[in-house]
């Protein structure tokens, strides 16, 4: 299973021996898993991409919401052992945080694209607003 790091707490450590620009984490540590709404809206789209940011980013791993769904063994072990969980809704049927649940995952934060404004079938997937949205999840996942 996964142990604690740094990394993964959002505290970069440096090395000064590395010629690589973004931190290294060499042990085996639980992540910050991050689920998205990944359907055919743009708040869907939104949603997924700021998931897919936020792993670029480091702040956490985008994990695969079908594989709770179909509860793969894998996919729940490592969801039981991350160190934090994010979920991810684009719009108020909440079918990201629905299988989370119905899964037996309750200790997760919720990001509800809807609470920070965004329409389903009005909202634009524009770098800004994956930008905003990715930050929000960040913060979240670093409480």
């Amino acid at each position: 299973m996964f142990k604690s790091c740094a990394v993964n707490k959002g505290i970069h450590p440096s090395n000064i021996h590395s010629m690589t620009t973004q931190p290294q984490c060499t042990c085996q540590a639980a992540p910050n898993l991050v689920f998205a709404c990944s359907g055919s809206s743009d708040v869907g789209g939104l949603a997924d991409r700021a998931a897919r940011q936020m792993t670029l980013d480091l702040a956490g791993k985008m994990y695969c919401l079908a594989g709770i769904g179909g509860r793969v063994e894998i996919i729940m072990a490592n969801t039981k052992a991350a160190a934090r969980v994010l979920v991810i809704d684009g719009c108020k049927e909440e079918c990201a945080r629905k299988p989370m649940e119905l899964a037996g995952f309750k200790d997760f934060q919720h990001l509800k694209l809807a609470d920070m404004g965004f329409k389903k079938e009005g909202t634009r997937v524009t770098a800004a607003h994956i930008r905003q949205v990715a930050d929000k999840g960040s913060e979240l996942l670093s409480c």
